[in-house]
């Protein structure tokens, strides 16, 4: 089976996350009856609908898993999450590579696209099975079904009438849990295993499970939010569940009432950290950091909290977390670059839903429940008013300077702008956002976007954390200058930078404490510019794969306690000024597969505590002075430098711990 766009599951590294995902109950006959639906000569498309949270996807994936499916298909399985607001062109490029097996072209549109791969199937005739998870209209459908000689689709849709009628297609509902397989995929949730416990009240664990419906969502998150609870605490949740409507089929409201019983049992503080889900779209991997910013410099939740309150929700299945790397080294330093958190849509539409109870003109979350080609018609009838919210979320297509309308908004602390498109006008209401901490401006559609309208960010002087995803970003970093207090600054998937020293991009950020690039796949060659950054305490370039030196002002970034330089394909050394970094703690050169040998000065590493040198295949011999890293404890590495180390811990260091991991490939990273 391959998986893309996945809702996210967690990784193995997350071992503090919530318990095992891919429990499947009640999912046996539903798997046969599509099975057989499907594996009908005449069927080329079968579509299964039922409502948000009904268990579509776990069937969509029981699926992958079966044992005829792999027989028939084999390794042409390929499961696509839709979503209600696509990237349809990026979704039929990832469709050609995948299925076609060979370099895609460039298409002119959507239409283009669909044409070509239409051709391309016909010509290759095959078994393939095509999963479309989440499809939320026909009109977006029609762009991803194909015909040919043994090509299946399976779509899952809450909306029936999102599937074609015609004589190749079929229908199948999918039905809610029958009593036996609800209780146990509640108990599940709620007590870690299939049954009731001897120690709990049979009878009140039965009604609260009755109140749940058959939903599998609902049984899940209201199993989760009861886990571990005194009785007390299940005599208030049936109570409020009892007084709330019956979910049916499609009975949103029905079901949002439902979980509302799962935050009702949250405090204040986590209600509200709830609520700030809202902000970000469905079924989409999203760093944590960006969550955990809008808590530390909104919400004034210190780092360590917040990121207990992130697991928190996780474990409440209120959100999923998902790790690359599995590496939690740098959770001790304040930062969560490498996990990312997703939610369900009905989730998400419940965090909406509680955070707008209020009127606009009082709520201090102003957000747009879903993408429009611009903003919504009632924000305009308010922008003669000075508007409360703190935190700002806008979802649209590509926007130029007039689209916007002037808006009000002198209390906003957090804007978190998402959009698809190859050019971007920044809004310009943004100048009047005084106190604004967090920024975030996020691209997923398929090319890296132009911004413009920068000149806004001049009159911020608060900001405290700026994260770009899929720009052309050296424009907005030029911003620098009024930048000053900034203290965190994350730019993934960037374009535009080449060889810095060519791009004239200088970086003044004396206040910066937390830099990273990520996946700025033309970078070449760092200027010294980058090193001038006093208070940096995190210091992180990955997966730039034309990187080939770092400059040797590296050495001034003096308070470092984290340097993160892993996945750099082509770097051939370190920097001898590395051996000024005195208070470095933690190393992470794996995946540089050139790296020949660390400089001798590393042995000047005396806070030096963890360093990761996995998948450093040209890494031959370590040099003498490692000896002296006095206060090393942890290292990870390939069997072969793990053999010397071996013998460096039998003879200077006896408390280090060494841990040989296998080669590990991964494209994770590209789920969205």
């Amino acid at each position: 089976m391959q998986i893309f766009n996945c809702k996210s599951l967690c990784g193995d590294g997350c071992n503090s996350f919530p318990r095992n995902s891919q429990f499947y109950v009640g999912v046996e006959n539903s798997t046969h009856d599509v099975k057989e639906l499907l594996f009908q000569t005449d069927v080329s498309v079968v579509g299964v609908h039922c409502i948000g949270g009904g268990g579509k996807t776990t069937l969509a994936l029981a699926l992958c898993n079966n044992p005829q499916i792999k027989g028939h298909f084999g390794n042409r399985v390929f499961f696509f999450t839709v979503s209600q607001s696509p990237d349809l062109k990026g979704i039929l490029e990832t469709s050609w590579e995948k299925i076609v097996g060979s370099k895609r072209p460039e298409f002119q549109n959507v239409e283009d696209a669909h044409r070509q791969l239409q051709e391309q199937i016909l010509r290759q005739p095959r078994p393939t099975l095509v999963i479309l998870d989440d499809v939320w209209s026909r009109a977006n459908l029609e762009k991803l079904i194909f015909q040919g000689p043994g090509y299946k689709t399976l779509v899952t849709t809450r909306d029936s009438s999102t599937i074609p009628k015609d004589s190749s297609t079929r229908l199948y509902q999918l039905p809610l849990l029958g009593e036996d397989d609800a209780l146990s995929l509640f108990c599940f949730w709620a007590f870690g295993q299939t049954s009731i416990p001897s120690t709990a009240d049979a009878s009140l664990v039965k009604k609260v499970k009755a109140e749940c419906k058959g939903l599998p969502l609902a049984l899940k998150v209201i199993g989760s939010s009861l886990n571990g609870e005194p009785p007390v605490a299940w005599q208030s949740a049936r109570d409020k569940l009892s007084k709330g409507e019956p979910i049916s089929d499609y009975h949103k409201e029905g079901l949002l009432r439902c979980l509302k019983t799962s935050i009702d049992c949250l405090d204040d503080v986590a209600r509200e950290c709830f609520l700030d889900l809202g902000c970000f779209p469905e079924n989409r991997k999203i760093c944590a950091d960006a969550l955990l910013d809008i808590w530390v410099y909104v919400r004034k939740l210190e780092w360590q909290d917040a990121f207990v309150m992130l697991l928190k929700l996780a474990r409440r299945n209120l959100l999923n977390l998902s790790s690359i790397s599995g590496n939690t080294a740098e959770f001790s330093y304040g930062s969560a670059s490498e996990l990312f958190f997703s939610q369900h849509d009905v989730i998400r539409d419940l965090a909406f839903y509680l955070g707008h109870q209020d009127s606009l003109i009082h709520s201090k979350r102003l957000i747009m429940p879903r993408k429009e080609n611009s903003l919504p018609e009632k924000w305009e009838l308010l922008k003669v008013r000075s508007l409360p919210a703190q935190v700002v979320s806008i979802h649209t297509g590509p926007m130029e300077e007039t689209q916007w309308f002037e808006m009000n908004l002198p209390e906003t602390e957090a804007l978190v702008l998402l959009f698809t498109g190859s050019e971007y006008f920044l809004p310009p209401f943004l100048k009047s956002m005084k106190k604004l901490k967090f920024l975030m401006v996020y691209n997923y559609g398929s090319n890296r976007a132009i911004v413009n309208g920068l000149d806004c960010l001049s009159s911020i002087t608060q900001l405290k954390s700026v994260r770009l995803e899929k720009l052309i970003a050296p424009p907005v970093l030029r911003q620098s200058k009024s930048l000053q207090n900034l203290a965190k600054l994350s730019v993934s998937l960037g374009e535009g930078f080449g060889k810095w020293k060519e791009t004239h991009l200088t970086l003044n950020l004396p206040s910066e404490q937390n830099f990273n690039l990520d996946h700025c796949n033309d970078l070449e060659e760092l200027s010294p510019a980058i090193c001038h950054m006093p208070s940096a305490r995190m210091w992180s370039i990955t997966n730039c794969h034309q990187v080939e030196k770092l400059p040797n002002e590296l050495g001034n970034l003096s308070s470092l306690r984290l340097l993160r330089l892993s996945a750099l394909p082509n770097l051939k050394e370190l920097p001898p000024s590395i051996g000024k970094l005195r208070q470095l703690e933690y190393l992470d050169i794996s995946l540089c597969e050139l790296l020949r040998e660390l400089p001798e000065v590393i042995g000047e590493l005396k806070q030096l505590r963890e360093i990761d040198m996995r998948e450093c295949s040209h890494l031959q011999k370590l040099p003498r002075s490692v000896c002296g890293l006095t206060s090393l404890r942890r290292v990870i590495c390939d069997e072969k430098i793990g053999s010397q180390w071996l013998q460096i811990k039998g003879s200077s260091m006896p408390e280090l711990g060494i841990e040989i991991v296998e080669p590990k490939f991964s494209l994770d990273w590209l789920d969205n």
